[in-house]
Formats: C-alpha cells, sequence, structure tokens
C-alpha cells in the first residue's frame, strides 16, 4: 500500500547489503517524517491544556520569540509553495505520487500548530518548552537521512527532483536554525534565578548556570551573589504544602493508636495491681531497681505514639518529583545495559573483516548517544533526588521549629534544648542523606538481577561459580563491618571524654596557669589521646582488609568464572567478546554491590530519626482553652475557681484560686519559696495544664520572667524586640531601668552586641534589659516574676518609683508583681499572699497588718531579724544581689572591651564593700547624679568603638587552601610513608594494567587454537598468571591502605600534640577573646576531619588518578593516535576542574557559614519560649527562622547545581573518550584486533565514573585540608614565656617572702589603657597585707602580676632578690599560692583535685583536709579520697569547694599566699573557719589579700588602698583611720570606728 502511496519501493534490504548503504526515499518520507509528526500532534492538547490552566499574564514579546515566530512562519511558507507546486505539476501528463500532497499539508497543519504552541508559551514562566525542543531534535535527526539521499542523488547527477530538493534543504536548515534559538533561554530578570526560566537544552545542560560559576571563579562568592530560590521551593511554600499532608496523616495515624490500645486493654488494670503490691513490700534499694524498669516500661509506652505517619506525609507532598525520579533512574539503569551488547557489537566487527564499515561507525555512534542520553537522565535523577533532599531537610526544620513554638511543657520537658536542637541539625540531615539513595534499594536490585542474566547469556552457568564468590564475600564483609561499628562507638566514647577534659582545660584555664598545672593535663588529655589513636588504627586497618575485599571481588570473580568456564567443558574458549563484554557487566555488579549495604545502613538510620521526629511532631500542643480573652470584660484579670498543674500525674501547683484584679491596679504576690508565685503567672501565660476552672484576661499581656531571656544581638535590638522604634519613649525606658550608666561603660553603647545567653552582662543588667523590654512593648497587662531579685537595693528602689510603682511610667497598667522585698509594700493596691498553691490572704497593706494573719507574722519575724543582723550580715552576699554598685558597673565587669569576659571571672564583684548599712544621703545623691547621665546618642548605626564586638569574628577563609598546608599535612604523615604508599599504588596500576594486556592476549588464543586442539598447560598458564596479576592488585591497595592508615594516625598524633602544646602556652588574652567554643572546636570537627575524612579522600583521589592515567595509558599503547585526542580532552577537564573548586569550595564555607546562625536561634528560641508566646511574637520568630533556612537552602541548592554543571561537562568529557576510542577502533581497525579493540573499550567504559569521582575527591580534598588550615592557625598563636629558662632561681627561693614593686605598669592588651599606672612599695618578710579599693581599682590585676598572667608594660617585681620577669613561668608559679575568688574545680578524684601531680603522700593530703575542716565530710564518702568529683565540681557545695581550694593552698606549703577573698559563696560560720585557719597556718608566711569586706584584713600589718590602678595610700589600718582619706570613709561606710570593732 505504502508502496503505491509513494509509487516507488518502500523497503528493500538488498539497499543496506552495500558498502555505500541507504534507506529507500519511500521509507524516508513516509516512516521517518511522521514519528516527529506524530509525536507533536499527540502531546499538542496535553502541552495547550497546561498552558491554559496556568493563566499566569503575559510576558512582553522579546527579540527571541520574535526571531522563532519569523522562522516557523517562513516554513509555513515553504510548505505552501511545495504545495503550490506540486498541484501546478498536476495539471501536467503523469500522475503525481499522493506522499507528494499529503507531506506539505501535514507541514501546513503541523507550523500552524508550532506557531500556536510557542504563542501561548508566553504565558508560562519557562518560555521554551521541552516538548517541542525535542520535536526539533527528532525531525532534524530523521531529516538526516532524507537529507544525505537528496544529495546522494544530485551528485550521481540525477536533478528530476531538483525544486523539491531545494525547498527541503532550505526548510533543513530553517529547522536547524530555530532549534539553535530555542537552546538560548529568555531571562526577563536577571537578578532572579534563571532556573526557571531556562530552555530545555540549558537546564538539562546546567548551563544557565554558568555565569555563577565564572563569577566564583574570578573571585570569591558571598551571600548577595547566591541566586534566590523560587517561592514555590522557599521554606513558606514547602511547609504550608506538607502541613496539609501532615495533619491528615497525623489524624490517621491517631486513630489506629486508639485502635491498638482499646485491642491491648483488657489485661491492663490487673497487671497493673499486681505491680503495686510487689513494689510497696520491696525495701529502698530493690526501689531504685524497679524506678530503671519503670523507666524502661515508660519508653516502651512511649513507643506507643502514633507511627509510621511522616514518611507517608512525606510521600504525598513529594510524590511527584519521586515519580520522574523513578522514570529517570530506570530509563538510565536500563541503558546502562546497552553498552556491553554494543561493545559485544563492536568487538565481532573488528574480528569479523567481512562486515561494511559503515557499520562499525554506526555502532560507534549509538555508543555515544546512548552513553549520552545515560548521562542526561542521570544528572536530571540526582537534580531531583537533591533537590528533593533539600526540600524535606526545609519541611522537617521549618515544622520542628514550628512545632517547637506550639508544644505543651510537658511534651517539651521530655527534651533538652540540645536534644530539640539536634532534631533539627542532625535527624533532618539524616532524612536529607536518604533521600538522595531512596532509589538505589530497587535500582540495585534490578542492576543486580539484570546483569546475572546478561551474564548468564555470555558464560552460562559457570556465572553462578563467580557470583557464587560474592555471595561468600558479603558475610565476611558484615562481619568486618559489625566489628568497625563498635570500634566507632568506643571511640566515640573517647573522643567524648577527651572533649570535656579539654572544655574543663579551657573553662578553668586560669587556675592551671595560677598553679602551673598544665602539664599533669597535659597528660591526661594525652592518654585518653592514645586510646582513640589506636583504636582509630585498629578501625583503619579493618577498614584496609575491607578495601582489599572489594578490590578483590571483581579479579576473583572474573578469575572464579574464566577457570570455571574453561574447565567445565573443553568445548568453550574464551574469545574477546565473551571477556570484555564480560568484565563490563561485572564493573557494573560492582556499584550495586558495595552501594546496597551502605543504602540499607542510612536507611535504617534514617527510620530511627523518623521515629524521633515522629514522636516529636506528634507530642501534645499547649492547652489554652482555660484561658479566655475578652476585650468587653469589666475586671483585668479574673481567676474563677482555678486549678493547674505542670504535669498531669503531679499535684496541683495552683488550686482553687479566685482573684479578681481590676483594670491599672499594681497586685503584689507574697509567698515563701515554692508557694506557687511563678505558677501562678504561668497558669496565666497558659503554660500550664489546666485541672478545672478558667482565667479570663481583658488586653494583652507582657511577661518579665524570673530568669532573663536575652537574645544574642545588640542591647537595642533585645528592647525593641521587634517593634519599631519611637525614640522618645526608648530613652524614656532605658532612664527608667536605669540602664543609662551601664550603657555609659559599655563600648558602643545601646549598640553594644550581648554574646549568647547574655554572657557579657552582669545578672543586674540582664533583669533590667528584660524589664526594659517589657515596658518599651506597652501592652496592657504586666506580668512582673520577681525582677527585682537581680538588681540591689538601691537601684531597686529607682525602678520601682519610675516603672512599677504609682507614679512609674506603667502606672495606668495592671501590673501583677511577685516580689521578695518588703518595702515597696505599702506603696501596692493590693497585696496576695500565696501558700502551697493557694490564697492565704488578700488585701491592702494597712488591712492585712491590722488583720494580724500570715503576713503581719512574717513581716514582724523579718523586721525582728533585720534589725539584729543591721550590723552583722555586712554583706553575706546573698547570691541574688547581683550588685551593680550604685549602677557604675565596675569598671572590670564590662571593661573598655567587653572582652575581658576574664575580668569579670576575677572579679564577680557580687560582693562590694557593704550592703545593709550603707549612710544614705551620701550615697543617694550620687546615684541620682549617675542617673542624669545625658541619653544615649552619639553613635551612629554602623560605627564600631574599639573593643565594642566582643568575640573576634571567626575568620572565613577566602581562596585556594595555601599550597603549605598541604606540605605541613604531609610532613606529619612523613614522607618514607607517602612514598611507599605512592609506591604500592603504582604497583597497582602496572599490574592492572598488566592483566588487561594478558587478558587480551588470552582471548587472541581463540584464533589460533580451536576447542579441540587448545593445550591445557596453555590453558592453565592463562587462568594462573590472570588471578596472580589480580592478586597483586589488591595486595598492593591493601598494603598502600595499611601504610596510609599508620601514616595518617601519625599525622593525627603530631598535629594534636602541637595543638595541644600550644594551646596550653597560649597567653591569658587569647582566651579571653576568643570563645571557648570556637577552640573546642579545632580539637572535635577538625581534629575529627584529620582523623578519619581527610585520609580517605586523599587514598581516594590518588587510586582514581593513577586509575586514570593507567586507562588512558593502555589506550596509547593500543593506539597511538589516541594521544592527539588526549591533549583537547585534558585541557578541557582541567580548565572545568579550575573553574568548578573555586565555585564549590567556597559555597560549601557559605553553607556552613549560614547553617549555624539556623540552630543558635532555635536553641535561644526554645530557651526563651514563654517569653515569645507571652508577647504573641511567634509569627515574627517563625518568619525569621524561614528566612535563615532560606539563606541557608539557596546556598546547598547553588552547591548541589554546581555538582550537576561540572558532572554534566566531565561525563561529556568521558563520553568523548569513548566515542574517540570506538572511532579509531573502527578508522584502524585493518590493523587492530578484537581483544585489542575489547581491551580498549572496556576500560573507556569505566572511565566516565572515574574522572566524575576525581573531581569529587579534589573537591572534597580542598574542603578537608581546611581542616588543617584551621589547626594551623592555632598552632600558630603566639606563646606567653617559657615555662623553664635556663636561669632558674636556687631551689629553696623564696625563703624570706620579701616582694619589692619598683614603678610597676601593666595593661590588660596592647590596644587598651594602663590598668596599673605605676606601682611602687615593699613588703616585708612575713607580713600580712590587705588591698582594697573600689571595684575597678585594679586589685585584682595586681594578683596576676604576681604570677605573670599579665606580663609588665614597665617597671619590675623582685622577690627575694629575684626579677621575676627573669625566671621561667612554672619556677616562678610553682612557689606561689593562691586562694582564688571562683573555687574551680575539675572532673576527677579528690586527690587529683588537691594534687594532681601524686607530690604528696595520703598523711599530707588528710592533714590538709583537717585543717581545712574538710575531713569529717571526705572521710564519710564511701571511695574517701577517690570520690569523683562531676564536671565543673558539680557534686559538691560551693562552701565546700571553698574549703578544697584552700586545702590545695595549704599543700604547696609556699613563702607567698595570695587571697583573693571569696565571699558569695560561704556562709559566716565557714568564712569564720577559713579566716583563723589562714590566721594560724600561714603566720610564717606573706600574705596579700584582696579584701571585698574591711572585716577581713582589719587585722593585717599594712593596709593597701587603690584607686584607679595607683595606690593612694599605704600604711597601717590603725594610721589610716587616724587621718580622713580613702580608707577612713569606706570604713565609715561599713559600720567600722576603729580596728576593734570588727565583730563577726
Amino acid at each position: 500500500m505504502l508502496e503505491r502511496f509513494c509509487n516507488s519501493t518502500f523497503w528493500n534490504s538488498s539497499l543496506l547489503d552495500s558498502p555505500e548503504a541507504d534507506l529507500p526515499l519511500c521509507f524516508e518520507q513516509t516512516v521517518l517524517v511522521w514519528i516527529p509528526l506524530g509525536y507533536l500532534w499527540l502531546l499538542a492538547p496535553w502541552q495547550l491544556l497546561h498552558v491554559y490552566r496556568s493563566k499566569t499574564q503575559r510576558s512582553s514579546i522579546t527579540k527571541l520569540y520574535l526571531a522563532k515566530q519569523v522562522f516557523v512562519g517562513l516554513l509555513l511558507i515553504l510548505a505552501a509553495i511545495e504545495l503550490a507546486l506540486v498541484l501546478t505539476e498536476d495539471s501536467g501528463q503523469a500522475a503525481v505520487p499522493a506522499i507528494r500532497y499529503t507531506n506539505p499539508s501535514l507541514y501546513l497543519v503541523t507550523w500552524l500548530l508550532v506557531l500556536l504552541v510557542q504563542h501561548s508559551r508566553q504565558r508560562c514562566v519557562q518560555k521554551n518548552s521541552w516538548y517541542l525542543s525535542l520535536f526539533w531534535i527528532l525531525s532534524i535527526l530523521c531529516g538526516t537521512f532524507q537529507f544525505q539521499t537528496l544529495i546522494r542523488t544530485l551528485l550521481r547527477g540525477d536533478s528530476s527532483n531538483l525544486t523539491y530538493s531545494c525547498l527541503f534543504f532550505i526548510s533543513y536548515g530553517f529547522q536547524i536554525l530555530v532549534l539553535i534559538f530555542s537552546a538560548f533561554s529568555e531571562n526577563v530578570d536577571s537578578s532572579k534565578n534563571p532556573f526557571s526560566t531556562a530552555s530545555f537544552l540549558s537546564s538539562i545542560t546546567f548551563s544557565w548556570y554558568d555565569s555563577i560559576v565564572l563569577k566564583g571563579y574570578k573571585h570569591p562568592l558571598t551571600i548577595e551573589d547566591v541566586w534566590e530560590m523560587d517561592e514555590a521551593v522557599k521554606t513558606k511554600a514547602l511547609l504550608s504544602k506538607s502541613e496539609t499532608h501532615m495533619a491528615r496523616e497525623l489524624q490517621k495515624a491517631r486513630r489506629a493508636l486508639q485502635r491498638r490500645r482499646q485491642k491491648a486493654l483488657p489485661q491492663g488494670p490487673k497487671a497493673r495491681l499486681h505491680s503495686l503490691a510487689k513494689t510497696e513490700s520491696q525495701s529502698q534499694d530493690v526501689l531504685v531497681l524497679e524506678e530503671d524498669k519503670k523507666k524502661k516500661k515508660k519508653t516502651g509506652a512511649a513507643q506507643d505514639t502514633p507511627r509510621s505517619w511522616l514518611v507517608k506525609a512525606l510521600f504525598w507532598s513529594f510524590h511527584g518529583v519521586l515519580l520522574k525520579s523513578f522514570l529517570l533512574k530506570l530509563v538510565h539503569d536500563l541503558f546502562m545495559f546497552l553498552n556491553p551488547q554494543l561493545l559485544k557489537l563492536l568487538i565481532s566487527f573488528a574480528n569479523d573483516h567481512d562486515m561494511y564499515l559503515w557499520t562499525g561507525y554506526v555502532y560507534a555512534i549509538l555508543m555515544f548517544l546512548v552513553a549520552l542520553i545515560q548521562s542526561v537522565c542521570l544528572q536530571y535523577y540526582f537534580q531531583l533526588c537533591f533537590m528533593l533532599g533539600i526540600n524535606v531537610r526545609t519541611t522537617i526544620m521549618a515544622s520542628v521549629y514550628k512545632k517547637a513554638l506550639t508544644l505543651s511543657n510537658v511534651a517539651r520537658k521530655q527534651y533538652t534544648i540540645g536534644e530539640t536542637v539536634n532534631l533539627m541539625s542532625v535527624d533532618a540531615q539524616k532524612l536529607m542523606d536518604v533521600t538522595n539513595f531512596i532509589h538505589l534499594l530497587w535500582s540495585s536490585v534490578l542492576q543486580i538481577v539484570l546483569s546475572v542474566c546478561f551474564l548468564w547469556i555470555e558464560l552460562g552457568p559457570s556465572v553462578l561459580a563467580g557470583i557464587g564468590m560474592m555471595v561468600l564475600l558479603i558475610p565476611v564483609n558484615g562481619v568486618l563491618s559489625t566489628k568497625n561499628r563498635k570500634l566507632q562507638v568506643k571511640n566515640m566514647k573517647n573522643k567524648d571524654k577527651r572533649l570535656r577534659i579539654m572544655n574543663e582545660i579551657l573553662g578553668g584555664i586560669k587556675i592551671l596557669k595560677y598553679f602551673a598545672w598544665e602539664p599533669s593535663f597535659q597528660d591526661q588529655v594525652h592518654k585518653l589521646r592514645k586510646k582513640e589513636l589506636k583504636n582509630l588504627l585498629a578501625f583503619n586497618q579493618i577498614q584496609a582488609v575491607v578495601v582489599f575485599l572489594l578490590f578483590l571481588t571483581p579479579v576473583l570473580v572474573s578469575v572464579v568464572t574464566f577457570s570455571v568456564y574453561v574447565l567445565v567443558d573443553s568445548g568453550n574458549v574464551l574469545d574477546a567478546q565473551k571477556a570484555f563484554t564480560s568484565i563490563t557487566l561485572f564493573y557494573i555488579l560492582r556499584f550495586p554491590l558495595s552501594m546496597l549495604p551502605m543504602v540499607i545502613a542510612t536507611t535504617l538510620q534514617a527510620s530511627v530519626s523518623t521515629e524521633r521526629l515522629e514522636k516529636y511532631l506528634g507530642g501534645e500542643d499547649l492547652d489554652t482553652s482555660a484561658i479566655r480573652h475578652d476585650c468587653n470584660f469589666g475586671k483585668a484579670v479574673q481567676f474563677s475557681e482555678a486549678s493547674f498543674t505542670w504535669e498531669h500525674d503531679l499535684e496541683a501547683a495552683i488550686r482553687d484560686v479566685n482573684l479578681d484584679i481590676m483594670p491599672g491596679q499594681l497586685v503584689a504576690v507574697m509567698g515563701t519559696v515554692g508557694s506557687g508565685k511563678s505558677s501562678l503567672m504561668s497558669a496565666m501565660l497558659g503554660e500550664m495544664e489546666n485541672v478545672h476552672g478558667h482565667i479570663t484576661i481583658k488586653g494583652s499581656t507582657a511577661y518579665v520572667p524570673q530568669q532573663s531571656w536575652i537574645q544574642n544581638g545588640t542591647i537595642k535590638d533585645n528592647i525593641l524586640f521587634g517593634s519599631a522604634l519611637n525614640e522618645k519613649r526608648y530613652q524614656q525606658v532605658l532612664e527608667a531601668c536605669a540602664l543609662l550608666p551601664d550603657l555609659e561603660i559599655l563600648p558602643g553603647r545601646d549598640l553594644a552586641e550581648i554574646g549568647e545567653k547574655g554572657i557579657n552582662l552582669s545578672g543586674g543588667q540582664k533583669q533590667r534589659i528584660s524589664l526594659a523590654r517589657a515596658v518599651y512593648q506597652d501592652l496592657d497587662i504586666y506580668l512582673l516574676d520577681d525582677p527585682l531579685s537581680a538588681v540591689d537595693a538601691h537601684v531597686g528602689k529607682h525602678i520601682f518609683n519610675k516603672v512599677l510603682g504609682p507614679h512609674g511610667l506603667l502606672k495606668d497598667k495592671t501590673r501583677l508583681l511577685a516580689t521578695h522585698s518588703l518595702h515597696f509594700l505599702p506603696q501596692v493596691d493590693e497585696i496576695v499572699v500565696l501558700g502551697n498553691g493557694t490564697i492565704l490572704e488578700k488585701g491592702s497593706y494597712s488591712a492585712l497588718l491590722a488583720k494580724k494573719g500570715v503576713f503581719a507574722k512574717n513581716l514582724k519575724t523579718f523586721l525582728k531579724h533585720a534589725g539584729s543582723e543591721e550590723e552583722a550580715t555586712l554583706n553575706d552576699g546573698s547570691e541574688e544581689d547581683d550588685n551593680d554598685y550604685g549602677l557604675i558597673s565596675s569598671v572590670e565587669e564590662i571593661p573598655e572591651d567587653a572582652a575581658s569576659v576574664v575580668m569579670r571571672r576575677e572579679n564577680s564583684l557580687r560582693r562590694t564593700l557593704s550592703r545593709s548599712s550603707r549612710p544614705g544621703s551620701k550615697r543617694l545623691t550620687s546615684l541620682k547624679s549617675s542617673l542624669k547621665t545625658q541619653p544615649v546618642n552619639g553613635l551612629k548605626e554602623g560605627e564600631l568603638v574599639k573593643g565594642q564586638k566582643l568575640v573576634k569574628k571567626e575568620f572565613i577563609e577566602t581562596g585556594k587552601v595555601k599550597f603549605a598546608i598541604y606540605l605541613k599535612y604531609l610532613r606529619a604523615i612523613g614522607w618514607y610513608f607517602i612514598s611507599f604508599i605512592v609506591f604500592a599504588f603504582m604497583l597497582n596500576s602496572v599490574a592492572f594494567i598488566g592483566s588487561n594486556f594478558w587478558l587480551s592476549a588470552w582471548t587472541s588464543d581463540s584464533k589460533t587454537f580451536n576447542a579441540t586442539t587448545y593445550p591445557a598447560s596453555q590453558r592453565d598458564l592463562r587462568v594462573g598468571v590472570y588471578g596472580v596479576l589480580g592478586l597483586i592488585q589488591a595486595l598492593a591497595v591493601y598494603l598502600a591502605n595499611l601504610c596510609s592508615a599508620y601514616g595518617s594516625t601519625h599525622a593525627s598524633n603530631t598535629l594534636h600534640k602541637q595543638l595541644l602544646n600550644n594551646i596550653l602556652r597560649a597567653p591569658m588574652s587569647f582566651f579571653d577573646t576568643t570563645p571557648i567554643g570556637r577552640i573546642v572546636n579545632r580539637f572535635a570537627s577538625d581534629i575529627s576531619m584529620v582523623d578519619d575524612t581527610l585520609p580517605m579522600s586523599l587514598r581516594s583521589w590518588l587510586l582514581c588518578f593513577l586509575g586514570i592515567l593507567s586507562t588512558l595509558v593502555m589506550i596509547c599503547l593500543a593506539t597511538p593516535v589516541f594521544v592527539v585526542i588526549i591533549v583537547p580532552l585534558g585541557i578541557l577537564y582541567v580548565s572545568v576542574q579550575i573553574f568548578y573548586v573555586a565555585t564549590s569550595r567556597q559555597l560549601r564555607r557559605l553553607d556552613s557559614v549560614t547553617r549555624s546562625p539556623i540552630y543558635s536561634h532555635f536553641g535561644e528560641t526554645v530557651s526563651g519560649l514563654s517569653v515569645i508566646r507571652a508577647f504573641e511574637h511567634q509569627q515574627r520568630f517563625l518568619k525569621h527562622n524561614e528566612a535563615g533556612i532560606d539563606t541557608n537552602q539557596k546556598c546547598v541548592f547553588s552547591w548541589i547545581i554546581s555538582n550537576r554543571w561540572l558532572a554534566v561537562r566531565l561525563e561529556l568529557v568521558g563520553n568523548l573518550v569513548v566515542f574517540s576510542s570506538a572511532l579509531l577502533m573502527v578508522i584502524y581497525r585493518d590493523t587492530l584486533s578484537g581483544d585489542t579493540v575489547g581491551f580498549v573499550l572496556s576500560n573507556a567504559l569505566n572511565i566516565t565514573q572515574t574522572l566524575n569521582w576525581l573531581v569529587r575527591m579534589t573537591s572534597e580534598i580542598e574542603t578537608n585540608i581546611v581542616a588543617v588550615e584551621r589547626i594551623t592557625e592555632y598552632i600558630a598563636v603566639e606563646n606567653e614565656a617559657p615555662w623553664v629558662t635556663d636561669r632558674r632561681p636556687p631551689p629553696d627561693w623564696p625563703s624570706k617572702g620579701k616582694i619589692q614593686f619598683d614603678n610597676y605598669q601593666v595593661r590588660y592588651r596592647p590596644e587598651l589603657d594602663l590598668t596599673l599606672k605605676g606601682i611602687t612599695c615593699d613588703i616585708k618578710s612575713t607580713e600580712k597585707v590587705g588591698v582594697v579599693g573600689r571595684t575597678g581599682a585594679g586589685k585584682s590585676s595586681l594578683t596576676n602580676c604576681l604570677f605573670r598572667i599579665l606580663e609588665a608594660a614597665g617597671g619590675q617585681i623582685i622577690i627575694d632578690g629575684v626579677d621575676i620577669a627573669s625566671i621561667g613561668l612554672h619556677d616562678l608559679r610553682e612557689k606561689l599560692t593562691i586562694i582564688p575568688q571562683d573555687p574551680v574545680l575539675f572532673s576527677g578524684s579528690l586527690r587529683m583535685n588537691l594534687d594532681p601531680f601524686n607530690n604528696h603522700s595520703d598523711e599530707e593530703l588528710w592533714e590538709a583536709l583537717e585543717l581545712a575542716h574538710l575531713k569529717p565530710f571526705v572521710a564519710g564518702l564511701q571511695l574517701g579520697l577517690s570520690h569523683e568529683v562531676t564536671e565543673a565540681g558539680g557534686n559538691l557545695s560551693i562552701g565546700q569547694r571553698q574549703l578544697l581550694c584552700l586545702g590545695r593552698a595549704l599543700l604547696r606549703k609556699s613563702k607567698i599566699l595570695v587571697l583573693d577573698e571569696a565571699t558569695a559563696a560561704v556562709d559566716l560560720e565557714t568564712d569564720h573557719l577559713i579566716q583563723t585557719t589562714i590566721r594560724r597556718e600561714f603566720c610564717h608566711c606573706t600574705v596579700i589579700t584582696i579584701a571585698h569586706r574591711l572585716h577581713t584584713i582589719m587585722d593585717s600589718d599594712k593596709v593597701m588602698v587603690l584607686d584607679s590602678g595607683k595606690i593612694v595610700e599605704y600604711g597601717s589600718p590603725e594610721e589610716l583611720l587616724q587621718t580622713s582619706g580613702p580608707f577612713y570613709q569606706m570604713a565609715k561606710e561599713a559600720g567600722i570606728e576603729n580596728v576593734d570593732n570588727t565583730a563577726f
């Protein structure tokens, strides 16, 4: 029929059977024309419908659009001309075949359709439809055949169809032009992400990303350079999309849970009764065991939460992407198996010289096309998977954050802040990892099955032998990996221990320096590190065996398979086709076999994470139904029979409360500790579980919690809390909350940066900022939970008058004030007295006094006590009062540059000179004058004052990692090791080349011998040598890995040692300006990179590099012409690599820089939940979190695209290698045999994956070597003076203890002013000297100078005739003793805390403990001196810690004792004990006491009064009391008239 239609032959296979093969014209004009047209017509309706549905407005017409439309219009005209010509011809003689009418008519309609589709695409974001691009490609490909047929016809001189041919050529050219136009993207807005507008060709090659790669190559990328994500994949959109699915699935899961519970009900009650009866009859210690069991049971019950809903919800949210990626992976996997088949055909072509040359070319082109399609599918699949991964991670992170804002307190109690942050960081990341591999679960199985099938076709049943080998190796690998996992767990424990000690060392570094204890702690760390490295070495040795097996597998399998194949049947001869096809298949098989265990492991880890996330996200929300908000209510707050509890199984914390508060009232809530004051406020905020009753509230609430919550940011940000700035009100609030004097001292005033958790503020300042935040918000009802507890009395008074009281800023608001301060009570409207959760009394101050109830009784006892204690408690330092002494917060508390947090540590000045007996008038006037300081102004935003930035910003390296860093690491490994490793890897490559050549020679045997004449000896030799070469490969790799294990362990050891030694020798100023976290990070993540990741990346890189080299060498040996092709491809490869690495490296850095703010913001949110909820700022925090996640997401997205961009280009290089080698095989087939062809091509096919991997490894190494760079940065920190010098003092020095200061000057850091400005004085032997002075006078600096924590800026200190600057630090510090202000203990035994070097006997230790009054306590401990002290001495009271420090001092028996007075921690009795012990035991020593209370130094021989770094008075207390100088003033303030009046 088609023959009639064309009027010529449709198909004739004899046409193909010639060297000049061609297809019949009829076939070309029918089938090959209709394929593209059919495709277009089938998909057009669907496309148009899609456009119609999208309903976006039309965009403006671009030149590109016009050009496409014009050319399609020209095609339309050409079709019309052709039709016209045919019609005019028809009137002539011969009948024109039907095909000549139908084709132009079809084309006419088709081009109209194309015009319509292109026009309709103007409404889409992506103007170029993938479907039209594919149509053009198809049309051009199918047209090629007709094109060459027509040219051949014309060349033969047959010009009967000349006009038709010309028309065809012109339209063919136009189609190519339109395709070129469609390759360009129409990007309307250049700032936007071009991803969405990229054309089809641009998006499959990722060339829309070129501009960023170029930018990244020219200069390091910044956040601004990275494109924003599309709205559709931003956090907000993803969250709203997945929330509906989550809610639905969670409902289903909850219903299923109820059904499960109902099934399990009947057995319940009986069992419960039984267990109760049992526990009652058991003694105490058994009860503890029961508790443990209960806990386990409880976790069992906790498992009883809604299950497996999260995965379903995620599936429904993203099933579209999953389906697309599934299809792409399927196509890729199937195409993967076409390559070995094509290889087989090429080998047979090379062996059979009768085949026509064109078949070879067709095979080569097919090979290239298959590889190309495979690459495109694979890259697009990866892109989808990684995008899915990011989207899943984003969804989880946003959901966890949102859930945290609504989670009920009961559910929240199960998680620490760290654990909650982990859900967001670790678990979300695990899920992201698993989505990247999820398809490998089915794809691995599919690949294994297909490989086995194809191998069976090649080699028959003998394949089973090879597969048997693989299966046998699986359990071996399993055993090794479980062993490795155990080692990993063990090592994690060692790592934790080491980091804990590091944390303690860095936290207590001051004490280590004072006592010269660094060597002892260094040893401890070294011991742990030794254990860790031992395990690491074992781990790496096992790893080497695993790699050995991995390498041996393909070799073993091929040897076994080929041997069995040859030996089973003498008729089987191994020829090139079989051997090389099988080897290619074995290589394909190797990947899924090695991946499957990893994928399963990842999936299991992710399933654990899913369970944890399900438990968290499925937790109960806050139930605030008992809190009713009513704007038209008469009262401000009304409690109606309200009972609330913190947890359902605990008793109520608030019981049957009835309370009415009228608008504008100031109500004080009184009560003992634990009577329920804070609970009352929490109940109003809806933070508690309702038992019965309800609370009605009119208006909005503000909340000031007892423990102030401060965000990391400026003071201004904290007070504004997201509101707009109203300058006048802002200044009012600052003044009322007594913040102006603090701002005077703070560098940068209100723009001073506050560290995490308000680390660089005193408690009082935090509390006042927290109050200022609430006052500034201007809401209706204020809940104030004891805001005056942390501030000093007169500051409290100021705040009460200016803010809370009847004339304060809040006078018209309703205020609920929980307080312990009794002196404000006369000014409040109503007092509510709580006891045990119920209201005991309420009424006004006078009414309650008249009633003579609980309140009156308490007041009376308080007044009685206060009277008698007036003289006694001269600052017994209740921990609460953070004495902001006269607000002029010490200069040392917030020095010119807030960095000297140290100074704050030394002088936690919670104890100024006196507390309760301050002479009123003088202090208050100075207070008032200090409060009238001018308002905060002067600083423009963005200006930095010296020291305003507390913490130096962490240094982000940019650009290339310097070569010196690589050298440093290689040197640390050791050159012997390195040369051996390289040698072993090269041996592996040589053996690899050898085994390939040998196989090639073996397969050529099949030409010389046939099955019957094949000699057995030859056969055995072939099998034997092939096996040996394979074994050598595996052994070489094993040796290299083993050697690398030793080398890298050695390097880890060296680097850690250098780092630790240097950090311990760093001066104190380094620790002040560097956050501990940053130093610990070097010891944690960076060292672990050097331990684990870096050596692996280096090994992989070397292996890949040599593998590629050897493949290229083999191809060149077989076909020397290949060198010509290698050069341009090599240049292309290297240039792509250089561009990529620059961009990728910077994107990785940006990723980690943008990631940490998300977690720290989350941690902050969780700790300040009650405040955020009270102010109803949840939406603002959600937005902030979403913005943070989006910033991070765009960096990750960009990084993923950069990987794809690279992979597509590299795969192209690899595919070109395959294509060119295939072409060379065809061109030179006369000189080559089939086995060489097989041997070259089977290696070329493997090169693409290896090339890809090499670049990935290069960038991995670049990323990981940064760890060495960061470690080196800290190895280079400058040290303090040497510990021991050549000039050693005499062994009994100092024998007298005589100290001379000679015009001594000192400053904390080079850029700051002098702290001590020229001190000169003599302290005689065994003299007792007290040092006094106001805050910031330089008292603590004096002790630091004696110990050379600070080095002199001028002058000198001489002890017993030796200038202390001339000897080593340890020689000096070991001879002095200090009892520091803050008692610092380390985790370890009591013995270690007293005597870390084991210099003393047990008797001496007990004696010291007895003198320190600790003997009864220690003797009462089960382990005595071996009693373990927990971190920072957490299991001892502060008083006991202080006494332990005294014990330390007693053991040292040195001639000079410095006593930095510690008062806050110790009650009066203990204090008395310490004083008497010191007087008795240290009578033969020179004692310098830094006093915070005058009583303790009234009996000293001399008193030194310091003021702003100078000595203003020096003499005996008696003399100084005679003259009315500064000392006299102080004594008078403290109520001391003469020396004798110092009664305790």
